[in-house]
């Protein structure tokens, strides 16, 4: 019986064991046109396993490629394409720098430093407008994301004009719309409406006005009503009596 232990090593296991006795047996076929038959129907067999190549840009170019390297380069065939080496296939990639860059704000993340940088240096004004617009909407954003509530325009603004050294300027919304909508009284409760800040108070004021207008209405058709019925036949009884 014969162990994996006693096999030589499997160079590349996406083809398996079978590939790899089919490629060391081409090595000693002397002939050169069966030689290179059979490394042909051994591509196509290469190709039926592992169909996920298909999609891949130049596959057939990646098949003769791993056969030289199954083979140990010792593979004398014809190839369509230029017969890869070994330092080449087996080369490692240079080592990417790691960036050694330490945001000021960590919970922003350096990213928005970045774009920040660019729109101080912005000179068109339109377009300076927009990359703060962006900003400040990133910004609360990530907030929202961090502390799972919302945020004021007047912090995020702040926070900004902090960041950038009081170059960019967050406007949210349009002037003439900020002063009807920044807040809303009702009820002799003050509920702040601007942008998404302050919406769920809003909402629940809303739901509490409606759940109030249902009782009233209950009071005076059901429960106020029995109420009223019960004091009649009361009165009704000790006329009676």
């Amino acid at each position: 019986m014969e162990y994996n232990t006693t096999r030589n090593y499997l160079i590349m296991k996406e083809y398996g064991r079978n590939i790899q006795k089919m490629v060391e047996f081409l090595v000693t076929i002397e002939d050169d046109e069966d030689r290179q038959r059979n490394a042909m129907a051994v591509i196509e067999l290469m190709g039926t396993l592992n169909p996920h190549l298909r999609n891949v840009e130049d596959f057939r170019h990646k098949l003769w490629d791993h056969i030289f390297n199954i083979s140990g380069f010792n593979l004398n065939v014809e190839s369509p394409y230029p017969r890869p080496t070994r330092e080449a296939l087996q080369a490692k990639p240079d080592r990417l720098p790691y960036p050694k860059k330490y945001p000021r704000n960590r919970h922003f993340g350096k990213n928005l430093e970045l774009v920040i940088d660019k729109a101080i240096h912005e000179d068109n004004q339109e377009k300076k407008e927009g990359f703060t617009q962006c900003i400040g909407n990133y910004m609360k954003l990530a907030y929202s994301n961090w502390h799972k509530e919302s945020v004021h325009d007047d912090a995020i603004r702040g926070e900004l004009m902090s960041i950038s050294n009081n170059e960019l300027d967050y406007q949210p919304g349009n002037a003439s719309v900020s002063s009807n909508t920044n807040t809303q009284t009702g009820g002799g409760m003050t509920f702040n409406t601007s942008g998404n800040t302050g919406g769920g108070d809003h909402f629940r004021s809303n739901k509490r006005k409606n759940f109030q207008q249902n009782n009233k209405f209950k009071g005076n058709n059901g429960g106020g009503g029995k109420n009223n019925n019960n004091k009649h036949n009361n009165k009704y009884k000790n006329r009676n009596k």
